[in-house]
């Protein structure tokens, strides 16, 4: 093909677009303003440890899976280290009443590991489990099925809010706050969040969700080499200052370090409020579609404790755990000025070869920006005194909740590292650290989907802010920004193509 393609950002979407455009005989060059590539897939080191910064839970990578296929495709399956999780997939633990529940995979024994407390709601359950399946067979490029359709059209369920599905199906008020226990993974809102949304987390976890072994950095860094074996290359620590401009075209663009890139196509990875404010020319898109941007509502962001824990003290659990406070709030975790935290998701992340005791915990708790707001005209170690207190005593909280789950736990711990919704905005180049980028609204589904195609000619978005998150969302998208560029169903015809997974 003799094209180029610029990415701004090397996180999960310019990486992913990166190694399929690559592929595809595109020249290449990713640009990441931070040291270590990948974005949420970023992982660093404290205390002797990796922590990932994102990316705890991954679906689509089981047998059958579409991300899965996606790597077989771009020659990179027997490169990544994934651990399955357990049967029980998740512990969920609710303070108000001290109750655990176990949630299983598979359809089956989903539904039965809820029957056991809920006896009376099995027939709901099936009913449900059923919807939420018939929801996501609506979306064809997540079973990356081909199609013609250039306006999808969806059922009333698709758009109805999350919340209102589930109670469709769901009598039992404790049982409805349970089936939305994920919503930190997707920063669901009560009344805002689309069914679609809870409805793809809810199936990716009951066909089995996985988890990186060893560190998610392993992965960015297989696309980065993916790409370079393709002839493109990924440049990190040399962030895009400047883009400019020729009659709505981007000419060139111009990083930190001085260095000026030229190519046929660029695309963005970062968030596109960022994004703007690079262009030389203001004008280079309508006033219009920049007021949009500016006026788009983001998710929510987190509070996050890296532990360090000390030896054989932790029994290492190949699950994720969940504590919430009362099940009225299990969809209050992005209200303003609201008490916290509400609740938080807690995992011991595995090694290549993981011993029977951990080595660490990593805690993550939704936070609004309104907690950190009062320092967001700092940088990164320069926040001041009152903000090391003010992150201390978050920890306390945290620290204080998991002592009703493992009474002792505090003796357990070696060393904490802490980020806070700041870190996330200064590390992802996110506006206010949301974590899923724009925030998608069931009642103004429009003004929360961002096309592909932008107002300057040769410029692509891809990743998160464009209209999937995570793992599986966020390569899908690259799917679709990548077949902009070499035509519709392009990468789905090759993979589905490929022969069935081994």
């Amino acid at each position: 093909m003799n094209k180029s393609a610029v990415i701004i950002g090397g996180g999960l979407g310019g990486l992913f677009t990166g190694a399929i455009l690559s592929k595809e005989g595109i020249k290449v060059t990713v640009i990441e303003k931070n040291a270590i590539i990948g974005g949420g897939l970023q992982s660093f080191n404290r205390f002797g440890e990796i922590f990932d910064t994102g990316m705890h839970v991954i679906g689509g990578m089981q047998k059958g899976g579409n991300i899965r296929r996606i790597c077989k495709y771009l020659g990179v399956l027997d490169k990544i280290h994934t651990k399955e999780v357990d049967p029980m997939i998740d512990s969920l633990y609710f303070a108000e009443d001290k109750k655990v529940y176990s949630i299983s995979q598979g359809k089956e024994a989903f539904v039965d590991s809820l029957t056991k407390d809920f006896p009376d709601q099995k027939e709901n359950l099936l009913q449900y489990v059923k919807a939420v399946y018939e929801i996501v067979d609506e979306l064809d490029l997540f079973y990356l099925r081909p199609s013609n359709d250039y306006i999808e059209v969806h059922s009333d369920e698709f758009m109805m809010a999350a919340n209102d599905f589930i109670s469709k199906y769901i009598s039992s008020p404790k049982l409805a706050a349970v089936l939305a226990y994920m919503n930190p993974l997707y920063a669901g809102r009560k009344d805002i969040t689309p069914a679609y949304i809870h409805a793809l987390m809810t199936v990716l976890f009951i066909n089995g969700p996985s988890r990186f072994a060893g560190g998610s950095y392993l992965f960015a860094n297989t696309l980065s080499d993916c790409i370079s074996q393709n002839g493109g290359q990924v440049i990190a620590n040399d962030a895009v200052e400047h883009v400019y401009t020729k009659d709505k075209f981007i000419t060139s663009v111009e990083t930190r370090k001085g260095n000026v890139f030229s190519a046929d196509y660029y695309i963005s990875d970062i968030h596109p409020c960022t994004l703007i404010s690079l262009f030389d020319d203001p004008s280079a898109f309508p006033k219009a579609y920049t007021n949009r941007l500016n006026s788009i509502p983001n998710s929510y962001s987190a509070f996050s404790l890296n532990i360090k824990l000390k030896p054989n003290t932790v029994k290492y659990f190949n699950y994720s755990g969940y504590y919430m406070g009362n099940y009225d709030d299990i969809w209050n975790f992005g209200k303003e000025n609201y008490k916290w935290p509400l609740g938080f998701l807690y995992m011991t992340p595995p090694e290549i070869e993981q011993g029977e005791y951990a080595n660490k915990m990593i805690i993550m708790s939704p936070m609004t920006w309104d907690k950190v707001s009062k320092w967001e005209n700092t940088s990164v170690g320069h926040r001041g005194s009152e903000y090391e207190r003010w992150k201390e005593e978050c920890s306390e909280r945290i620290i204080d909740c998991m002592e009703e789950i493992y009474p002792g736990f505090s003796n357990c711990i070696e060393a904490i590292n802490t980020a806070s919704p700041l870190t996330i905005r200064d590390f992802y180049a996110v506006k206010e650290g949301a974590m899923y980028g724009y925030s998608k609204d069931c009642n103004n589904m429009m003004m929360s989907q961002l096309p592909i195609a932008t107002k300057v000619k040769n410029l692509l978005l891809t990743g998160q802010n464009t209209n999937g998150h995570g793992f599986c969302g966020v390569p899908l998208m690259a799917i679709k920004t990548s077949e902009a560029i070499l035509g519709k169903n392009f990468i789905l015809n090759k993979l589905n193509a490929l022969s069935e997974d081994e």
